[in-house]
């Protein structure tokens, strides 16, 4: 296991969500028939990264529960009924440790990483990711990256499909049809970062947001770097992004998002 902290923010109400989201916290909404929050850990598992710290809020205890469970849900059970006494059979072997805390329900994203500075300052170089989106990022060539230029943060910058067929056009003529195609201009966030402790000291509240003013005083002290991804990058910010998930699944042996292969 790489000694780096991975922290997923697990915290929000998802409300653009709701018909999912009013009974189960966003991370915990169905991919392939397993949370989302699970596929996001997978990838960082892949590249040896396994030391897990969610920032709770919303329907916390939901998330609690599912970890609490894992083992024993997941595996085969023999029970002794002499004695109770249990044995599990074809146990998981996922050598993670997932850490759960409590951050608020009305935490906004800086607060929640503020929320999370006694324990994770000493331990220097962190990961942070939200827990409704996936991608293939090379996780390792994040931190590289990270590690070379000596600034404070790192940001993966993405470029999203369009949601709808782009045209160019000659008055009524149709010259070019490209179906989906990669916005052709601007990088957005994709919510991959790697952060040194710094970032604590641009922080400071329960109401602070971590994506406006942290990151606009970042961007100018010169401590904010992009990290560009050019693979896939899907969010799942409505039903119909899960939807789009839920057709890459089903439709490939690997998911595209999907480091850790086949799916399981």
């Amino acid at each position: 296991m790489k000694d780096i902290p991975v922290v997923i923010l697990c915290g929000g109400k998802g409300t653009r969500l709701a018909e999912e989201t009013s009974v189960r916290p966003k991370p915990m909404v169905d991919i392939g028939g397993s949370p989302i929050l699970l596929h996001i850990l997978r990838g960082y598992a892949h590249f040896d990264y396994r030391d897990f710290y969610l920032t709770l809020g919303y329907l916390g205890s939901y998330i609690k529960r599912y970890f609490i469970d894992y083992y024993s849900l997941s595996s085969d059970i023999s029970v002794g009924l002499k004695d109770g006494s249990l044995e599990y059979l074809n146990a998981p072997k996922l050598d993670w440790r997932v850490n759960m805390y409590d951050t608020g329900n009305e935490t906004l994203t800086g607060g929640r990483v503020k929320r999370m500075e006694n324990i994770l300052r000493p331990k220097g170089t962190f990961f942070l990711t939200y827990g409704d989106g996936v991608a293939n990022v090379d996780i390792d060539g994040l931190l590289e990256f990270h590690r070379s230029h000596g600034k404070i943060a790192t940001l993966t910058a993405v470029r999203p499909k369009a949601r709808f067929g782009n045209l160019s056009l000659e008055g009524e003529r149709i010259t070019e049809f490209l179906e989906k195609p990669d916005l052709g201009e601007g990088w957005i966030n994709g919510g991959y970062f790697a952060f040194e402790p710094e970032i604590f000291d641009y922080l400071t509240d329960d109401t602070t947001i971590l994506e406006r003013d942290p990151f606009e005083r970042l961007a100018r002290d010169g401590q904010l770097m992009a990290y560009h991804h050019h693979g896939f990058w899907q969010c799942m910010d409505t039903i119909r992004d899960r939807q789009v998930l839920e057709d890459l699944w089903a439709k490939d042996t690997v998911a595209p998002w999907a480091h850790y292969g086949a799916k399981a």
